[in-house]
């Protein structure tokens, strides 16, 4: 039974080590870098109707060099600013991060007005990557 119980530990050990290096040593990669993000139509009205629209994260994570390019595409029937950008209806606006850091937006769109860009390092060293990647679950676990 202990011989058991020792083999069970020793594979679930293992195991973890083994996804411990892959994450480590596997570099990060996306198929787009852009992230991308839609204003649905009809928002504008919906919040004018008193209804609570919450259509964009109050922070959005991107990281130089893999997903650094925010993509935001307006399809509601009237301009949304982003910044000192004013998108009108059907209008996509592209802005490229090239330097890690907090960024703070104006943004219409938004139920507080504001929000904010956090853009990470490229994480180009095994120890960066699994601290990229544990930061990304834990981020992705708090929504």
């Amino acid at each position: 039974m202990i011989r058991a119980v020792v083999a069970v530990v020793a594979m679930v050990t293992i195991c973890a080590l083994a996804a411990l290096v892959w994450a480590a040593f596997t570099p990060v990669t996306f198929a787009s870098r852009e992230e991308t993000f839609e204003i649905p139509k009809g928002t504008w009205a919906r919040r004018m109707a008193g209804n609570k629209v919450e259509i964009l994260p109050s922070r959005i994570f991107l990281t130089v060099g893999i997903r650094d390019v925010l993509l935001l595409k307006n399809m509601d029937d009237v301009p949304q600013i982003f910044g000192p950008t004013l998108m009108m209806p059907g209008q996509s606006f592209r802005l490229p991060f090239e330097v890690a850091s907090s960024y703070q937006f104006a943004c219409t769109a938004h139920a507080s007005g504001q929000m904010t860009v956090v853009v990470d390092e490229q994480p180009d060293t095994p120890w960066r990557r699994l601290k990229w990647r544990t930061r990304r679950i834990v981020r992705v676990a708090a929504i």
